[in-house]
């Protein structure tokens, strides 16, 4: 079945980030939950995995809004990667109503920055703007204004 998702990686604290995002929509993990590295079968030729890095998040998804998934996985400097969080990636949601907007925008943006105030559009819509607090940026478009 085919479906829409939104992948994010974090330097060690996905797990933090997702059980936050859990807070705010709800629901369970899904796949069986949290898949950890150290789940990863060993592979001739692959090198042993650093210790630290062993109970890190290989994959989480969790189900937010209308079917939408968000995905997740830690990428240690260990294994070559480096996270940097930049400013081309939003997730859009669109809830159904004007209170559930104010419900969701006031939970994501608990300790992050607010970069635009949820208020009535000129296109119809109820619109804001922010920055969680793991770097995530997000935006909120009721068209059902009410």
């Amino acid at each position: 079945m085919a479906r829409v998702s939104t992948y994010l990686n974090f330097p060690g604290n996905t797990e933090e980030a997702f059980l936050f995002n859990k807070s705010v929509f709800g629901g369970e993990f899904g796949n069986d939950g949290i898949a950890r590295f150290n789940d990863i079968p060993p592979q001739e030729g692959m090198p042993p995995m650093a210790e630290e890095d062993q109970n890190l998040v290989m994959h989480v998804e969790l189900e937010i809004l209308s079917g939408h998934i968000l995905m997740g996985s830690d990428v240690p400097e260990t294994m070559g990667f480096n996270v940097i969080f930049g400013n081309n990636s939003f997730i859009n949601l669109e809830p159904d109503t004007k209170s559930e907007t104010k419900k969701l925008f006031n939970a994501m943006s608990a300790g992050g920055v607010v970069t635009m105030e949820l208020q009535d559009m000129f296109w119809g819509a109820y619109f804001g703007s922010c920055t969680d607090k793991f770097g995530v940026q997000w935006t909120f478009n009721c068209a059902n204004a009410t």
